[in-house]
């Protein structure tokens, strides 16, 4: 049973995926595993498992962590850190990067299309 709450502005409804909360009410969690989305909101019953965020929140995860990994290398390289070092760290950071940034970005995403009213979050096929 979906709540009857006003739409949320959009900037809230974003803030809310970053938390990974529910975008209607910003209270329920939004996801019931690492990734997957939980099927309606504990709080306020709105149904959100429908929704497919597909490969969007990878990309962005991929544009954010390789920019910062990159310019950190660049930066010890210019420092004179040893090649072993930086290689060790930037090997360190991109993978807790990518696990802690990518559930964030999948929330941004799902609550981003579930503002659009997409029905089935993306296209069906056949259509």
């Amino acid at each position: 049973m979906p709540s009857n709450l006003p739409m949320p502005r959009t900037a809230t409804v974003l803030k809310r995926g970053l938390l990974c909360r529910c975008p209607n009410c910003g209270k329920g969690p939004l996801f019931k595993s690492y990734l997957k989305l939980v099927d309606h909101c504990e709080a306020c019953g709105e149904p959100l498992g429908h929704i497919r965020a597909d490969d969007f929140p990878a990309y962005l995860t991929i544009a954010i962590v390789g920019h910062i990994v990159v310019g950190g290398m660049l930066a010890a390289a210019q420092a004179g850190v040893p090649t072993w070092a930086g290689i060790l760290v930037s090997v360190v950071v991109t993978i807790g990067m990518t696990l802690w940034l990518l559930p964030h970005m999948k929330g941004i995403v799902a609550a981003w299309l579930w503002r659009l009213k997409l029905p089935k979050g993306s296209v069906e096929a056949g259509s």
